[in-house]
């Protein structure tokens, strides 16, 4: 038994498909299928079932799938280990994003972590918390920057900052005419939404108490992916939609100008790194923390605790 054999295991297993794996692992697919072949002689079981499509695993190879997962994190963890001996600030971070917070958070950081740290090597994916939270447990990632807390056996999480909820206005919307506005006072039917899957959808459900309303009966329903496609349905069409405070930075005046602040105690959601449980990327995390706060302190106001509501997850 190899490393090499429980790697092509685990990718068969992932990408339920004997070619894609053996593309995922830079092999082809005769030698792919030979080693786990020769791996399942050695065992003396069968592991996947390969007369289905997409390919399972069989029972008990579901069970030595998972157990190939953990090994190969322990040995991934000792490469890390070995690593961090020869530089603390070198070496690969894999970072998992979700999407309302990557493209404005990323800017504000990765240059100057780059810039001041030239032995590493960062990779960054938009990812919903779902998927995030999937490969963290699975060794895939090192790390996920994403609103918290979050509450999984098996993850870490470190509080980073607190960003708050703020209204993107259309001018003719009544509403728009105030300052501070009251979560009751947001109506279903003007609130453009983000697709499901995002975790600020269910933030801002929650906080408007749109589960109670029902999500809007009006004649014409959308739903994105993207903040920024919410702001121009606002734009063009009216109503109105809720955008953490991060999206707001670099925004011209008349964009601005539709901004509402919600009255006190004020809607935020926490950012934080999760992580897996065991890390031998400690002194990576920390400085990726350290230039994340830099990055954004600049940007975000400061507002006292008694005077915070946190969205639940």
């Amino acid at each position: 038994m190899t490393i090499q054999q429980l790697q092509y295991i685990v990718a068969i297993d992932t990408h339920r498909h004997f070619a894609r794996a053996a593309g995922a692992c830079f092999v082809t697919q005769p030698t792919l299928s030979s080693m786990v072949k020769k791996l399942e002689e050695e065992l003396g079981v069968v592991l996947f079932d390969r007369i289905k499509s997409p390919v399972v695993p069989t029972t008990v190879g579901a069970v030595l799938v998972e157990q190939a997962r953990s090994v190969l994190k322990e040995v991934q963890l000792i490469k890390e280990m070995a690593e961090a001996t020869r530089d603390e600030h070198a070496g690969e971070l894999r970072i998992g994003m979700i999407p309302t917070l990557a493209p404005y958070l990323l800017p504000l950081f990765l240059g100057d972590l780059l810039r001041k740290h030239t032995g590493l090597k960062v990779s960054v994916e938009e990812l919903t918390t779902e998927t995030i939270t999937e490969r963290l447990m699975h060794g895939q990632l090192d790390v996920g920057l994403m609103a918290i807390p979050l509450g999984v056996a098996g993850l870490k999480e470190e509080p980073l900052f607190d960003e708050r909820f703020l209204l993107y206005v259309s001018p003719e919307e009544g509403i728009g005419k105030k300052h501070y506005v009251l979560p009751s006072e947001i109506h279903a039917d003007r609130l453009w939404l983000l697709e499901e899957g995002h975790c600020l959808r269910s933030q801002v459900m929650d906080l408007c108490e749109l589960r109670e309303q029902g999500e809007g009966s009006g004649r014409f329903a959308y739903v994105s992916g993207s903040i920024e496609a919410l702001m121009r349905m606002v734009d063009a069409q009216g109503g109105l939609t809720v955008v953490p405070e991060l999206a707001t930075v670099g925004m011209g005046a008349e964009q601005r100008a539709r901004l509402r602040e919600f009255r006190s105690p004020v809607p935020v959601r926490e950012i934080g790194l999760v992580t897996y449980r065991h890390s031998a990327k400690d002194r990576l995390l920390k400085l990726l923390g350290q230039h994340v706060l830099a990055g954004v302190a600049p940007h975000l106001r400061q507002v006292r605790t008694a005077r915070v509501m946190p969205v639940a997850q």
